[in-house]
């Protein structure tokens, strides 16, 4: 075959001295590519195919490209998977829409692969590939292929038709259209379950695009199908599907075909179909509730809380404020209450985890009261629950619960927790509680914050985990926007400065990073009386770590001392000599930050 092009893969580039590697070479070479030993290779090859077609031009590219991949489809599914999500981009390399239609035979190739990922890829860009087809060449060619795969003796290439027809039903003639919902039909009743499953999957898509008079003669008995199946793996893909039909029907609609179908679901023998259920209880109740009494519905959610399944238990948990809201809190305090009780102790710990993450949401719907005599002993016992992850979450939440009932009762009930968990020996949940605190000074008060909370901020500082001290330094920096920096001179910087002359080097290298984070929040005077002469006392440290992050911290000061006209000076007076000093160290990390200090300063 002739030569299209040159690379640097085998053509002689010096033929044409302005083409360079990656631009164009020879169709045979991507052939041999195509048939390497070499995975990474073949794979490399599919990556040019854009490259390739564009030397090709449309033409040749659907007379010799196309076929050529077509016919190598026989191949591993990396290569596979590469071809399918490369045609998907393609059109603009066969000549646009009105040629498109070239690259729907190797893609239905590819739609009847054994692997999934394959054939899930090809369906993608079959469906992006058909969106720019004209009515005619929908029917003309994109109908057919779907019959094709439709017919086929093998699952696979019926599972594929299945997410196929959403995206031509619309713009095909009625006779099609007809044709097409038998078809669809067909797929829901197949003998195979994976096919069962396809057309579960996307029955919330056909139905988005059928007539409304055909969503009850048609999508309904599709629907009623795949809900009694045998497999649960197909029963609990029509929860989705149940609530996209129930938003194309009317209020009677509803009630007379779809309320009986929820119970059922509701109630499904498999924990799986629960567990689908449970996800989506308040929006599928916000539907079915008109047709079905309020105890009725309460009892069913009571069900799935006190559901044999922990996965079915921790779904549920996420639906209890939405849920609350919708029943109202004497309900929920009468009937559901109880349950909730019992999930504080739930012998799974992802159940309590999940619980923990949403019962602060119920805050808002209690109330002041009910939330301080209901919720707070909930919350007590979460914040001692063995598992940190169900500590860390009701923790994240608390804010919720302060906008209610006020900081005065929430510390005074949950403080004593909240300094407990301060020093967990989980860091993860030392890290929540920090990240809390800015949000707790601010409602507490400078002088309650004094007394209770200060010692506690600066021990942080020495926290044996990097994080933690990190999120420390942060946190004085929050602080001080929040109480301002003459709290923060009177308060915590003498604290600071005093751990700069700590015997363990760590605690001086968290001095420089307190120092350095807190210095955008305070006045020139702090930074010139405090921060640049710790700094200096630090240039001569016996640790090199200790001594370059002081180079770093004076290359971040140096933008906020430029802004001053006070600090200015400073930086030829003070900061100069420091990192002079610095860059004549004996280590060579010393020297490299001390130069880039340098630069940024004279830059």
């Amino acid at each position: 075959m002739a030569f299209v092009a040159y690379s640097a893969y085998g053509g002689d580039t010096a033929m044409n001295p302005e083409m360079t590697e990656n631009t164009l070479y020879p169709i045979a070479v991507l052939i041999d590519e195509l048939k390497h030993d070499d995975l990474s290779l073949r794979l490399n090859a599919i990556r040019r195919l854009s490259t390739i077609a564009q030397a090709l031009g449309p033409e040749r590219t659907r007379s010799e490209l196309i076929p050529f991949l077509d016919e190598s489809i026989e191949d591993e599914d990396e290569i596979l998977l590469a071809i399918a999500e490369e045609l998907g981009d393609f059109v603009e390399y066969v000549g646009g829409p009105e040629q498109a239609h070239v690259l729907l035979r190797p893609l239905e190739n590819l739609a009847s692969v054994e692997e999934t990922v394959v054939r899930d890829k090809a369906v993608a860009s079959i469906n992006k590939v058909s969106e720019g087809l004209t009515e005619t060449a929908l029917e003309t060619y994109f109908v057919p292929m779907l019959k094709r795969l439709h017919g086929a003796d093998w699952f696979t290439s019926r599972s594929s038709a299945a997410c196929l027809f959403a995206v031509a039903y619309p713009r095909v003639s009625a006779a099609l259209q007809e044709e097409m919902r038998q078809a669809y039909g067909q797929l829901c009743q197949d003998t195979t379950p994976m096919v069962r499953r396809a057309a579960a999957t996307r029955l919330s898509e056909f139905v988005k695009v059928l007539q409304p008079e055909h969503v009850v003669s048609v999508a309904i008995p599709y629907f009623n199908y795949l809900s009694v199946d045998d497999q649960d793996s197909v029963r609990l893909l029509t929860v989705e599907s149940l609530m996209t039909i129930a938003k194309a029907l009317t209020t009677e609609e509803v009630g007379q075909y779809l309320v009986e179908s929820f119970r059922s679901l509701c109630m499904d023998k498999s924990w799986r179909v629960r567990y689908m259920v449970a996800e989506k209880f308040v929006e599928l109740t916000k539907v079915m509730a008109p047709h079905m009494s309020k105890e009725e519905v309460i009892t069913i959610f009571t069900n799935l809380i006190k559901d044999v399944e922990a996965e079915v238990r921790t779904a549920i948990c996420s639906q209890i404020p939405g849920f609350g809201e919708l029943v109202g809190r004497d309900d929920v305090l009468e009937k559901i209450y109880p349950c909730l009780k019992e999930l504080v102790s739930d012998p799974s710990q992802p159940v309590r985890s999940a619980f923990a993450s949403h019962i602060s949401g119920l805050a808002s719907l209690f109330g002041k009261e009910a939330t301080h005599q209901y919720l707070l002993p909930l919350f007590l016992r979460l914040l001692k629950d063995d598992f940190p992850e169900v500590r860390l979450n009701i923790i994240s939440k608390l804010d919720k619960v302060n906008g209610v009932i006020g900081i005065e009762l929430l510390s005074e009930q949950l403080l004593p927790a909240i300094m407990e968990l301060a020093e967990d020996k989980q860091w993860r949940v030392r890290l929540a509680i920090i990240e809390y605190i800015p949000l707790l000074a601010t409602q507490l008060g400078r002088d309650f914050f004094d007394e209770q909370l200060t010692h506690l901020c600066m021990s942080w500082l020495g926290d044996r985990v990097y994080s933690i001290r990190e999120a420390a330094t942060h946190n004085l920096k929050n602080l001080t926007d929040v109480f301002g920096v003459d709290w923060a001179k009177a308060t915590i910087i003498p604290k600071i400065l005093g751990l700069s002359n700590h015997p363990n080097y760590l605690y001086r290298m968290t001095t420089i990073f307190a120092l350095t984070t807190i210095a955008p929040s305070v006045t020139p005077e702090v930074i010139q009386s405090s921060i640049l002469p710790t700094l200096e006392g630090l240039v001569t440290d016996e640790i090199p770590n200790i001594r370059f992050n002081v180079a770093k911290s004076l290359q971040v000061l140096a933008p906020i001392m430029k802004q001053s006209t006070e600090l200015q000076p400073l930086l030829e007076s003070q900061v100069m000599p420091m990192l002079t000093k610095l860059s004549q160290d004996p280590d060579q990390d010393v020297q490299f930050y001390a130069q880039c200090a340098t630069q940024a300063i004279q830059a």
